[in-house]
């Protein structure tokens, strides 16, 4: 579904990119360390990395994906911003936050290899380096539908034109500017998702029109309205995924362990500043899931025949939106996009050049060399993106975004988030533990994956209810691990004092970068 736009839109498209890239080209020049461009000279401000941390996490996969999920399956999905979100960045402000800054490290699979071993971090860093790198392509894919609808460019044009843009600034201007872009971002992303939910509110007469018209729906949005939806609904968001999934698992792993977003927090000025950025996050994102859920309502309620859940926000868009706010509109999904592609497409980089580069090709690289091998990396990880959202469009298979990001972070971060719990609060917990538990975990969530994805050719029943049963596949892959890393750790023998020194609060840390 189509709609024109015309010169006024365009050029507030315009005007928004020609500032965004160039504010990524100002920045980036003056670098001359790879500390510069992975960690921003742990230069940053607290307000800065809050709303950077907001701007990534909602981005074109979030608009386009929870939008299509609220349209397919309800208002359940805002659970995946309120309680996938705000306990575990508060929890990760106290208490991981604090001793990951303090460490100096420049990634999650560092300290991994502090904690435990060198078998843990590249074990890890495979497993963020490719879904890092997937997720760019994800997020092209994501962008490359929005904007199909709302310009009616092809969709391979649109996701080269997103690529190109993104790999500018974010090639020059690394973490600094991926932040400071972020901020102009966030600002811009939370003002079009308001403009979107107002029109669409007042076209159908308020909250009490929007209600009205989805129980006139009757079976097809029966739970729409309701945040707890009953374990035996086929939505893929029932309370006990909700509560054990998401809650437990995949948040926690997501806020504490995701490398594209902890990387902010450790590029702080101090560590009361990293800190301040997650509970800083924290409060924005109180108000995310009513901007970017609350139109897949409205939605449905007007378009209740889409082909694809997908579709619903740029439907809202592209048929409400007037000449001009239109243009304000795709420049907000524009940067909602291009914060998240940034995002994963620096930290990938980051862990490239420093647990894979730096480790196994050139121990002795000096600091300009890192920045180079950095912005090469950079370049070489968007390509792979490319390829990535391009399998995406020709396979033919809408199973849905979100459901596609939710479902390839089941597979690993529930083991990695295993890894993380024993490592900060059981100091019997060794290499050998975590690296088993890793690996076993993994394989667990894969395979129940796939026993239930093909499980006629199996000949078996399906496992779960439910159609895409990703907090499932999260919940029995982190038990898995968190058996195996028990039991091995218990029959193997201890970590030294050192590798858990840090568990002390008192502890003075040295860099190992």
């Amino acid at each position: 579904m189509e709609a024109s736009l015309t010169t006024l839109d365009y050029l507030v498209l315009a005007i928004y990119l020609v500032g965004t890239v160039g504010l990524g080209l100002a920045i980036g020049w003056k670098f001359q360390t790879g500390k510069d461009f992975f960690l921003a000279g742990r230069s940053l401000p607290w307000w800065a990395i809050g709303m950077s941390l907001v701007a990534s996490d909602i981005g074109g996969t979030d608009i386009i994906g929870v939008g299509g999920a609220a349209y397919a399956h309800g208002l359940a999905v805002a659970n995946f911003e309120w309680i996938g979100c705000i306990p575990a960045m508060i929890v990760a402000a106290f208490i991981f936050v604090p001793i990951f800054w303090r460490m100096g490290i420049y990634t999650i699979p560092e300290f991994m290899e502090r904690r435990f071993n060198a078998g843990v971090r590249t074990a890890l860093g495979i497993c963020w380096l490719t879904f890092m790198a997937c997720n760019v392509g994800l997020m092209l894919y994501a962008s490359a539908k929005m904007l199909h609808t709302l310009t009616g460019f092809s969709e391979p044009a649109c996701i080269w034109l997103t690529a190109a843009l993104v790999g500018i600034y974010t090639l020059a201007g690394g973490l600094k500017a991926v932040v400071y872009t972020d901020v102009i971002q966030c600002a811009v992303m939370i003002g079009g998702c308001l403009l979107v939910l107002g029109i669409g509110l007042y076209e159908l007469g308020g909250i009490g029109g929007l209600q009205e018209k989805l129980a006139a729906l009757g079976d097809q949005t029966r739970n729409h309205t309701t945040l707890i939806v009953p374990a035996d609904a086929p939505s893929p968001f029932p309370w006990p995924a909700i509560l054990l999934g998401l809650a437990f698992i995949l948040s926690p792993a997501y806020w504490i362990g995701n490398q594209a977003i902890m990387q902010r927090s450790l590029g702080a000025k101090s560590q009361f500043q990293a800190q301040a950025s997650y509970v800083w996050g924290a409060l924005l994102k109180i108000i995310i899931p009513v901007i970017i859920a609350v139109p897949g309502l409205i939605a449905v309620a007007m378009y209740p025949e889409l082909e694809s859940p997908d579709a619903a926000f740029p439907t809202l868009a592209a048929q409400l939106l007037p000449t001009g706010i239109r243009g304000v509109f795709l420049a907000a999904f524009v940067a909602a996009l291009m914060s998240s592609v940034d995002s994963y497409l620096n930290a990938s980089a980051t862990v490239a050049t420093n647990d894979f580069y730096r480790r196994f090709i050139n121990r002795n690289a000096d600091d300009h060399r890192i920045l180079v091998i950095g912005r090469i990396a950079t370049v070489v990880l968007m390509g792979w993106g490319l390829l990535f959202a391009f399998f995406i469009r020709n396979t033919g298979e809408d199973t849905g975004i979100y459901a596609i990001f939710q479902t390839l972070m089941s597979f690993f971060q529930g083991p990695a988030l295993a890894i993380i719990l024993t490592g900060f609060f059981w100091k019997r917990a060794n290499g050998i533990g975590a690296l088993s538990g890793f690996l076993c975990g993994i394989t667990c969530a894969v395979g129940l994956f796939i026993l239930h994805k093909w499980h006629a050719t199996f000949g078996i029943e399906p496992l779960f209810q439910i159609e895409e049963p990703f907090l499932y596949f999260s919940i029995w892959a982190f038990l898995t691990a968190l058996v195996v890393i028990v039991v091995v750790s218990l029959l193997t023998r201890p970590e030294s004092a050192e590798k858990t020194a840090f568990l002390n609060l008192n502890h003075e840390f040295t860099s190992e970068s």
